[in-house]
């Protein structure tokens, strides 16, 4: 049966995963200027499975202007997947990832994300559970390896978890072109890309290292994957997403003037006052340090941006800069 998977554009453009970040504000900001699917912050099953009140938020969408969405999910327990699952297909995602790929130290001390590929025997329990549980279509998104605790001379692969996994339903994986232990920095290994590309028996989608669109050409260039899928190089610029489509699809893009950032900065603020209120302000700070690094003078201006308080605090700053 086919599912929103198939009928994406190719190559698609996705915003991946990112904790902090990727909430209902920024995945319309995302959408509006180009994201052809949004994952979620990630979301713990346990904390899904008993009910915490700060994660059942985390199911909120606006069902109207947020699709696809695909709701990345994190855990080790697989006996808490079968009612995490209910309550995500509840809330009316169009799909869910599992996390396999996540290095925050957080996640990684409790044995979750990346350090799930150390047990081949969990992580297929895991996919599995999930796998049966749900009527949406389930991805997972991995990172290329990660070093055993016990034999350091021993690598996992996201093949050896590939071939684990090979006989259940997973339609999608997103892979991060980068090990472990390679963190955020490390180059990227495309030719890792290709070969899952060439291996796995589904859609593969590119991530990492994507922080302009020449990296976008270059990524689907060395890998041949069905979409990329754009994280870090969109702090302060959800627009990344259109100029990448414009330079994937005519060999050229429109640079950005500061005018059209400003206006982006505040429909971004506006959306998270209305959606978070006192904490959505909070929350915009960081953004907005995002959308004006770089500039001349941009060091007066984030002085006062760290400090705003309201939708009106901020266009009146904007409206300082030139």
């Amino acid at each position: 049966m086919k599912t929103f998977w198939d009928k994406l554009p190719r190559p698609f453009l996705a915003l991946a995963p990112m904790a902090g970040i990727s909430d209902s504000a920024f995945r319309q900001m995302c959408l509006k200027y180009g994201a052809d699917v949004v994952y979620t912050e990630m979301t713990a099953f346990d904390a899904l499975h008993y009910g915490s009140a700060k994660t059942l938020e985390m199911l909120k969408f606006n069902k109207r202007k947020e699709r696809p969405i695909v709701i990345q999910l994190f855990g080790k327990r697989p006996e808490t997947v079968k009612k995490a699952v209910e309550m995500v297909e509840t809330a009316g995602f169009d799909g869910i990832d599992i996390n396999f790929g996540c290095p925050a130290r957080k996640v990684v001390a409790h044995g979750g994300g990346i350090t799930l590929l150390r047990d081949l025997n969990l992580a297929r329990e895991m996919v599995q559970a999930v796998t049966e549980a749900a009527t949406v279509p389930v991805s997972v998104k991995t990172r290329t390896s990660i070093l055993r605790v016990t034999q350091v001379d021993k690598r996992v692969t996201v093949f050896d978890f590939i071939d684990k996994i090979k006989d259940l339903p997973v339609k999608a994986l997103m892979i991060h072109g980068r090990s472990y232990e390679g963190g955020f920095s490390a180059p990227i290994d495309f030719d890792v890309i290709k070969q899952v590309k060439e291996t796995f028996n589904g859609v593969v989608i590119g991530n990492g290292g994507i922080n302009t669109p020449e990296q976008a050409m270059e990524m689907l260039n060395k890998t041949g994957v069905d979409g990329l899928g754009l994280a870090r190089g969109l702090y302060g610029r959800p627009y990344l997403f259109q100029q990448a489509k414009e330079y994937l699809n005519k060999g050229k893009y429109k640079e950005v003037t500061l005018k059209q950032i400003k206006k982006i900065a505040v429909e971004h603020t506006e959306l998270l006052a209305e959606l978070k209120g006192e904490s959505g302000m909070f929350e915009i700070r960081k953004h907005l340090l995002w959308y004006f690094r770089g500039f001349p003078n941009a060091a007066e201006w984030r002085q006062k941006l760290v400090r705003v308080e309201s939708v009106d605090e901020v266009e009146g700053i904007l409206k300082t800069m030139v």
